[in-house]
């Protein structure tokens, strides 16, 4: 196989790459507003070459188009589109060009909690069964002392990603659903024992907010913060997006090497984890909000200076570790860990406020310095974190140490060099412990069936023309090809080629020669986390055998 790209979530690493797989060239001019270039003095002298750079940016890591936006002393001093919105278009992308931010939606569901608790609605400290009486995790003493502050702070004990096939990629079921089947997904940790990501305790704490507020999720979120800090573009998912709207495409890479646009997603069961599309110029007035710590434009708090400090307090340490890239061991913090929304950590000295956010086309980062009251946001779509990363940290370092100039675009290249070279390395492991001689045990109808995993439900294997089929009954995405690898282990080839995130299949016989179960394993290492196959435990319900 060929090279193929790293997880887009970005969760839990500040240094998501991407393959450098060709790709047709990418126009790199910038286009900006007028206003741009009134806004150019403020810029340090460090910066006055960042339009190239950028530029750079959008050449090296293929990615179509960029916006970026940088916050300082409460003033914008760049807010600007660089790049197309969509390859093969002539449309530019701008300051008002809007983007899917993923997951750095996590920080506007904290807030809304943290703004229901400034009213007396609620208590950040109160169990999540006296607001949702049917809450249930699959173990009965996490179920009783899961408080609403746990949601958003990554230590409930699931596994990194847990859940995560129960929205993605998109299924039909509803944010209910998706709580509803949390009771059976595992958990596999302690609870508050350690870090690890996960987007489903966030469709709880979009259902509290619902509950506690008596509004939607979309309409708390538009009328609490986006009206009022001045979002006037932001939208709560993609169904907002209209024909002519000034609206980025996402661009993945197909068959991990030609990046194409993908189909846009609309994230509506677990819409507090990541729904969100906003434009640079939307979150220049929501990093200057955080900033000023929940203070409005117009002197009012959006939310409280105790409810700000509560955000960005540790709840979760998260384990230093040292790069093995060394081109980016200079990025290693002093101290790391999750708040209510909110990465936390430090670089030259000062404390940061960050988070990421991955979609399928799209990658984004946000970074605040309270201490230098300094904010970067920088959007893009294709999926390279190395192109915001390259870009973030020359801005901080711009601000925060003059003399310190690091080309990020090399350093991150090369990291990117490194990582497609281990993936490939890891497949070339596959094929070097393969038996091409071994074949099924049983003929493929014997594979075929309807098999049922506790919290995802049903995945369907059909064979169709002699081949044999995967389907997963909830996620239209999820259909592929499977073919015998050795033994009863299979490949599932997904036909969306976008996905990045082809599977082992293995098959488990009982004494009688009948499959027992089911277990699913993602091929690459850079298979995306949320593709959280290997916590499904398919068992048939539906006797194999006939033919479609």
């Amino acid at each position: 196989m060929s090279k193929r790209p790293l997880s887009l979530r970005l969760a839990i690493c500040c240094a998501l790459l991407v393959s450098t797989a060709a790709l047709a060239q990418v126009p790199a001019s910038a286009s900006a507003p007028p206003a741009a270039a009134a806004t150019a003095a403020a810029l340090p002298a460090q910066l006055a070459d960042f339009d190239a750079y950028v530029a750079d940016v959008l050449k090296t890591f293929k990615v179509p188009g960029i916006a970026v936006a940088i916050v300082k002393d409460g003033k914008v001093v760049l807010a600007k589109g660089y790049g197309v919105r969509e390859l093969g278009a002539s449309a530019r992308v701008d300051a008002d060009t809007l983007f899917a931010i993923a997951s750095n939606t996590k920080a506007f569901t904290a807030a809304a909690l943290e703004m229901l608790a400034d009213e007396g609605k609620l208590d950040m400290d109160g169990r999540v069964v006296d607001y949702l009486p049917g809450f249930r995790m699959s173990d009965p003493y996490v179920t009783h002392e899961m408080r609403v502050r746990d949601l958003l702070a990554h230590r409930s004990g699931l596994s990194l990603g847990a859940g995560d096939l129960l929205y993605w990629p998109p299924t039909d079921y509803t944010t209910q659903d998706v709580v509803k089947r949390l009771a059976k997904v595992p958990i596999k940790n302690s609870f508050r024992a350690h870090y690890a990501y996960d987007n489903i305790l966030f469709a709880v704490a979009t259902r509290v907010i619902e509950q506690v507020s008596g509004e939607s999720y979309a309409d708390f979120i538009r009328n609490r913060i986006f009206k009022p800090v001045g979002m006037t573009s932001a939208l709560i998912d993609m169904t907002g997006i209209r024909p002519g709207m000034d609206v980025a495409t996402g661009h993945a890479p197909y068959n991990f090497k030609d990046v194409k646009p993908v189909p846009p997603m609309a994230w509506l069961n677990d819409p507090g984890a990541g729904g969100i599309y906003a434009s640079v110029d939307d979150l220049a007035k929501w990093m200057n909000v955080q900033l000023a710590s929940g203070k409005l434009p117009d002197g009012k708090q959006l939310f409280s200076e105790k409810a700000h400090a509560a955000m960005w307090s540790m709840l979760t340490p998260i384990p230093v570790r040292r790069s093995k890239n060394p081109e980016l061991a200079s990025l290693t913090p002093q101290f790391s860990g999750y708040g209510e929304g909110w990465l936390l950590s430090d670089y030259h000295g000062q404390k940061l406020a960050w988070h990421t956010g991955g979609w399928p086309g799209f990658v984004s980062r946000l970074t605040l310095v309270p201490g230098s009251d300094l904010g970067v946001v920088v959007l893009t779509n294709q999926q390279s974190g190395a192109a915001f990363n390259a870009i973030t940290y020359r801005v901080l370092d711009a601000y925060l140490d003059a003399a310190h100039k690091t080309d990020w675009v090399a350093a991150y290249a090369k990291a990117v060099a490194k990582s497609d070279a281990d993936a490939d390395a890891s497949w070339a492991r596959h094929e070097a412990a393969r038996d091409k001689n071994a074949k099924p045990s049983l003929p493929l109808a014997g594979y075929a069936g309807t098999y049922r995993d506790p919290w995802y439900g049903d995945l369907d294997v059909a064979l169709q023309n002699g081949k044999l089929r995967l389907r997963f009954a909830h996620t239209k995405q999820l259909v592929g090809s499977m073919t015998p690898w050795q033994h009863d282990t299979f490949i599932v080839r997904w036909d969306d080629r976008s996905l990045n995130a082809d599977a082992f299949v293995n098959f488990a016989l009982d004494a009688d020669g009948h499959v027992r179960e089911m277990r699913i394993k993602p091929i690459s290492p850079l298979t995306d986390f949320s593709f959280d196959f290997q916590d499904l435990r398919p068992v048939p319900v539906k006797a194999a055998g006939k033919q479609d």
